[in-house]
């Protein structure tokens, strides 16, 4: 069997991407598909994916930023604020997961499946239908590897094809996702900024407090609908330990340099303790489709 395995030492920073998981992990795939002629830099964790980057050891970083049917990833949103890097675009992976197993395993043999937590509850039906019994593993790249490791042909694990091929597994059963449209966003990042012509379809992301007084937030966010601008994403989440000092993460749909956008943002510093912009980037295709089908 063999494994692709890469150091920094024989990677050009200039063309290496990093992501957080191991090879064959999901974001390893999404950076293939987007950047097919740069190499793939795993981190153990998020941190590192973007402190390589941030030493410049790497151009750019895959981040995940949320799913379709699990939601947000957890922690992105308090890490992102202090990375020191930019947001530079943005891409739409479809989840399509693979029941994985040891050459000349069968699915009468398997008796346990391996995988992340999300992975798990993300093909329940099939997990139910077979009859075996989920484990939960660190992610899904890492369970594939695992059982590769254990040639056990009882074990299984739900990863994607791309790890099938890196750690010389089958796959018993394709596409077993239950949503069609298990889809998960990811976040390219780089050191410097890199905003999109103002005639671009573009997203703006960035993080506000609103001072902590009544209807804040309300007179915060009134600037938008004034001036039309469409609001995709608002989450807000607790910072230093204060059930009084909330965050909030958005994006919208234009750009700065929109006199819509310009005019909502100025309202909005009026009313926010602390306002930043994250990136400026151009809105990837499947969002652009989306909001036309919308119309």
């Amino acid at each position: 069997m063999q494994r692709r395995t890469m150091t920094l030492e024989a990677t050009d920073p200039a063309r290496t991407i990093s992501f957080q998981g191991a090879s064959g992990a999901y974001s390893d795939l999404a950076c293939r598909r987007v950047f097919p002629d740069m190499a793939t830099l795993p981190c153990n964790q998020f941190e590192d994916a973007f402190g390589v980057v941030r030493e410049g050891r790497a151009r750019l970083a895959m981040i995940p930023i949320e799913n379709s049917v699990a939601g947000r990833v957890a922690d992105i949103h308090h890490l992102m604020p202090d990375s020191g890097l930019h947001i530079i675009g943005e891409h739409f992976e479809p989840v399509h997961h693979h029941l994985l197993a040891v050459p000349g395993a069968s699915l009468a043999q398997i008796r346990t499946v391996r995988s992340h937590v999300h992975a798990l509850s993300q093909c329940r039906k099939l997990i139910r239908e077979l009859g075996v019994e989920p484990v939960v593993a660190a992610d899904t790249a890492g369970a594939a590897a695992e059982i590769a490791t254990r040639g056990d042909p009882s074990v299984a694990a739900i990863a994607s094809e791309l790890a099938g091929r890196i750690y010389g597994l089958v796959a018993l059963k394709e596409n077993i996702e239950d949503a069609a449209h298990n889809t998960t966003r990811f976040l390219i990042m780089a050191r410097e900024a890199l905003r999109p012509p103002r005639d671009t379809p573009s997203v703006t992301t960035f993080l506000f407090r609103v001072r902590n007084v009544p209807a804040a937030l309300y007179k915060a966010l009134g600037g938008f609908a004034t001036n039309g601008v469409n609001m995709t994403k608002l989450e807000s989440y607790m910072v230093g330990g204060a059930f009084t000092a909330t965050q909030f993460y958005a994006d919208v749909e234009a750009h700065p340099e929109d006199r819509p956008l310009a005019l909502a943002l100025e309202e909005l510093a009026f009313f926010s303790r602390e306002l930043k912009i994250l990136g400026v980037y151009p809105a990837h295709p499947s969002r652009i489709a989306a909001s036309a089908g919308a119309e």
